[in-house]
């Protein structure tokens, strides 16, 4: 549930970006780009036409190409201000960035290993944890919050999601890396809890 913070809007919009190239290819992008696909572009049109009437008065992007892409769509559709936040962008993938599982398990063999043993604290290599992008995450609400008079919609990405979703219902580290976000969903974070549009 949203927490007593002032700096956080009472009723908070969360949308991933569209389907990637890389995500068909899957790749990790990191904060590294691949475009939209037909479908992402679909995915990006059909959360615009889902959101008329939810009362979204400025629609917040991680500054990746991906997600600026799918909040452009969604903007100039509902007519809203389109802010970039540089906390939004995805967790840093360093060196394995733009690999598969693959690939990275023949350049770093010991590294779904290190990672399972504490999912929640280990680091890609030249790149962030969880554990650290929680704390980007935390920032990143108070960004927007003090942005919207009514509801943000927050355009991002699926790992960088999981920590703005745990902040805003307080979730620990376990819940927090169970969740799911697919691409053209979109979730309604309140006081009440968190449900899908």
């Amino acid at each position: 549930m949203i927490p007593q913070d002032r700096r956080v809007p009472e009723r908070v919009l969360l949308s991933r970006h569209g389907q990637t190239e890389w995500n068909l290819e899957h790749r990790l992008h990191g904060q590294l780009d691949s475009p939209l696909t037909a479908e992402g572009e679909r995915q990006a049109a059909s959360i615009a036409e889902r959101l008329v009437g939810q009362d979204v008065t400025v629609v917040c992007s991680s500054p990746l190409g991906r997600a600026l892409r799918t909040a452009a769509v969604i903007a100039e559709r509902l007519g809203v201000d389109l802010v970039e936040i540089p906390e939004l962008a995805e967790i840093h993938h360093g060196r394995m960035a733009g690999m598969t599982w693959d690939e990275i398990d023949v350049r770093f063999p010991s590294a779904r290993e290190e990672r399972a043993a504490n999912r929640y604290g280990w680091a890609f290599p030249g790149g962030e944890s969880y554990a650290q992008a929680r704390a980007r995450a935390r920032r990143a609400l108070s960004s927007c919050g003090w942005l919207a008079s009514g509801t943000p919609l927050i355009v991002s990405h699926e790992m960088i999601g999981r920590m703005l979703r745990a902040e805003l219902r307080g979730l620990d580290a376990s819940s927090a890396l169970a969740l799911r976000h697919p691409h053209g969903v979109v979730f309604e974070i309140d006081r009440r809890g968190e449900r899908m549009l």
